[in-house]
């Protein structure tokens, strides 16, 4: 009996470590891009929350009671950073999370633009697949941080991950570079693709400036309008996150056609275009080649 009750115990334990192993590690990002990212290195390990979801604006973002109480549970806190989340210090503070979150533009090679007379960092670097593998591989080592037990798993998926990133760089590179330079000019909502134009090398117009919060002056409008008609800048777009009338506006004044929708801050509920980071970026190139070929 005593053997019994031994081995019985043994087993218990056993389980108990097992399961203690087989912790998932509750990670929270600020928005869906991220949140895929984590998803895609992270598997089964780990448990992702998206504070703002599909087709939402991180720019104008209101945080939650329930935003709160998932960073106050998380292990692992992934934002963008270069100010795009300007909110989240508040968060933090109403939350009562002790960590620190895990900046995943570090490391990239920012662009800035002169915006009311003031110098301002462009915060949409994931909108470059070159910078996205920066933000894979800064997760790889948040997570191979937080749960080394899982270290080689987290190395394994996000490899893989980072192939298929290169695989849409790639892609994007023969679709765009197939264009003339002087038709790869678009007209958006807002400057959310400067690192998409910089390595891809498209020309991108917008009434407002980096944030959405920003509001164009008539006076911006109508140079706007002016460059537009002056440059031949055939097709506009506006985003799945944002207020269309304004690029609505400009280009029934300038001549534009319409291009259709991009995804650019967020991505689409999972039925939509662009559920997950890779169908995003290869959405949005299909549809900025086809405008400037002008099909």
């Amino acid at each position: 009996m005593k053997r019994f009750t031994l081995l019985t115990a043994a087993l218990a334990l056993s389980g108990l470590a097992n399961f203690a192993q087989a912790k998932t590690l509750e990670t929270v990002a600020s928005f869906t891009v991220i949140a895929d990212m984590v998803h895609n290195v992270g598997g089964d390990h780990v448990h992702v929350t998206a504070l703002i979801g599909p087709n939402g604006d991180p720019h104008v973002y209101e945080p939650t009671p329930t935003d709160a109480q998932a960073l106050k549970k998380a292990d692992v806190v992934f934002v963008s950073g270069l100010h795009l989340e300007g909110w989240l210090d508040r968060l933090i503070t109403a939350s009562g999370y002790k960590g620190q979150p895990v900046v995943l533009s570090d490391g990239i090679m920012t662009r800035s633009m002169e915006e009311d007379g003031k110098k301002i960092t462009d915060p949409h670097a994931w909108n470059s697949a070159v910078n996205g593998i920066v933000y894979v591989r800064n997760i790889i080592k948040a997570l191979q941080k937080a749960d080394p037990d899982n270290a080689a798993d987290y190395k394994a998926n996000g490899e893989k991950y980072i192939a298929q990133l290169q695989d849409m760089d790639a892609y994007a590179r023969a679709q765009i570079s197939a264009i003339p330079v002087a038709q790869r000019k678009v007209l958006t909502s807002h400057d959310a693709f400067g690192y998409f134009g910089d390595t891809y090398g498209v020309t991108f117009l917008s009434p407002l400036g980096f944030s959405t919060e920003t509001e164009a002056s008539a006076a911006d409008v109508g140079k706007l309008i002016n460059q537009i008609k002056q440059e031949h800048v055939s097709a506009y777009f506006f985003e799945n996150s944002g207020d269309p009338r304004l690029v609505q506006q400009i280009a029934k004044a300038s001549g534009a056609h319409p291009g259709g929708e991009l995804y650019v801050e967020s991505l689409s509920p999972a039925d939509g275009p662009a559920a997950t980071y890779v169908t995003m970026f290869r959405y949005n190139v299909n549809k900025l080649a086809a405008a400037m070929k002008g099909q």
